[in-house]
């Protein structure tokens, strides 16, 4: 389909703004925490000029936001907040509410490293926190994917009724401008209709329910087991609308795990969000200097991509797990879950563990090619010299 987009030079946390616009989303509440604070305020403008009908929710914690968001979304609204850190961990009780009341709800997490000591940067460890709160998550590069993926975060969640939660990077995205394509809301409308709710406690015409009362064991365990087809069915559903995504717009997100240059690679390079990007960058370097590299990029960690990420690591020799985060007492979050998902299958390659960018420490071209150098040699030797690399350490 041809169309004209509309060409914006806007940081990610206004591509979220207008993108929460431009889905039509009647309800938000939320309250302020560096560095999130600006997709509200830009809300806020758009109410201000009149060019959004949207109910604004202001509220004393984030705990409130996401416990206003849940009424909203059980009413049959379209509901949206947005969050960082230490908010974003006041939520988790009723992030497990969200999830297990069925409510397709939208979030934005601007990743930030949790406190003490007090950080404002970047770190992925606040939402990977939240992996099992029954959240689908997507990781964005860059601000044109935060502005598409709450586009198609909607969509995939009003379909399996689960929520879903977009993940950008503190300053390196939310604060950078970059020229993202924005569609007309008229192609937006034909792409993301109205919400049509399960059920709505808004509907006085219908037999009085009730949502989230007493379930004794006889009846609790079907619920979770639901919730787990619901995640299984979303992989099918991401992946149609990131298809319908492309088709009508030109940006294809089919693919959950997001692959560059991996075809004849003899090991890749695997991680989320925008570090990735500079990846990209490297691996370009990197193939000019003779190693045969390429990159992964998990684009959804819940539901985990576990089929896409077997086809991808039956082909190479090794993976450079690159987290930025930390599960303490174990290794990176990504890297345990993909180890996981390659448990029982023929799929072998050498798997490594760098833990990079904690607190928004800077990860660069030169990082990557000296993580390539160490891989290189790990492969060639055919062992691992350690499993787990604090790689930052090494300054």
């Amino acid at each position: 389909m041809e169309y004209k987009p509309i060409r914006k030079v806007v940081s990610g946390n206004y591509a979220a703004a207008y993108a929460a616009l431009h889905a039509r989303v009647q309800v938000v509440a939320a309250y302020p925490i560096t560095p999130q604070t600006s997709i509200i305020e830009k809300i806020a403008e758009f109410i201000a000029n009149g060019e959004a009908d949207i109910q604004y929710v202001p509220v004393e914690s984030e705990h409130s936001a996401m416990a206003a968001c849940i009424g909203a979304s059980a009413a049959g609204a379209r509901a949206f907040t947005a969050t960082s850190a230490q908010g974003l961990a006041l939520m988790h009780e009723m992030l497990h509410w969200a999830s297990g009341a069925r409510l397709p709800i939208v979030m934005v997490d601007v990743n930030r490293a949790m406190a003490p000591p007090w950080s404002v940067w970047d770190d992925q460890t606040d939402s990977l926190a939240q992996r099992d709160t029954g959240w689908m998550q997507f990781y964005a590069e860059n601000n044109q994917e935060v502005y598409d993926g709450v586009l198609m975060a909607f969509k995939v969640a009003e379909t399996v009724n689960l929520p879903a939660m977009i993940v950008e990077s503190a300053f390196i995205l939310s604060h950078t401008y970059d020229v993202i394509e924005m569609i007309p809301q008229e192609l937006v409308d034909e792409f993301l209709p109205p919400r049509k709710p399960l059920y709505d406690l808004a509907d006085f015409e219908r037999e009085p329910f009730s949502v989230g009362s007493l379930a004794t064991p006889a009846d609790y365990y079907e619920f979770r087991y639901k919730i787990q087809k619901s995640m299984e069915e979303a992989k099918k559903v991401i992946k149609e609308v990131g298809r319908e995504f492309g088709e009508r717009f030109g940006r294809d997100y089919s693919q959950m795990i997001e692959t560059y240059r991996t075809d004849d690679a003899d090991f890749v390079f695997m991680g989320m969000g925008s570090l990735m990007g500079t990846v990209k960058e490297a691996v370009d370097i990197l193939r000019q200097e003779g190693y045969k590299v390429g990159a992964a990029k998990v684009r959804w960690f819940r539901p985990f991509p576990k089929e896409e990420l077997y086809e991808l690591a039956k082909n190479v020799d090794g993976i450079a797990v690159l987290d930025r985060n930390y599960s303490f007492g174990m290794e990176g979050i990504l890297f345990t879950e993909a180890k996981g998902a390659l448990y029982n299958t023929d799929a072998k390659p050498l798997m490594k563990n760098y833990i990079v960018g904690l607190g928004g420490r800077d990860f660069t071209v030169n990082d990557v090619r000296k993580i390539a150098e160490n891989m290189k040699a790990v492969i060639e030797k055919g062992e691992l010299d350690v499993e787990v690399d604090w790689y930052h350490l090494k300054r």
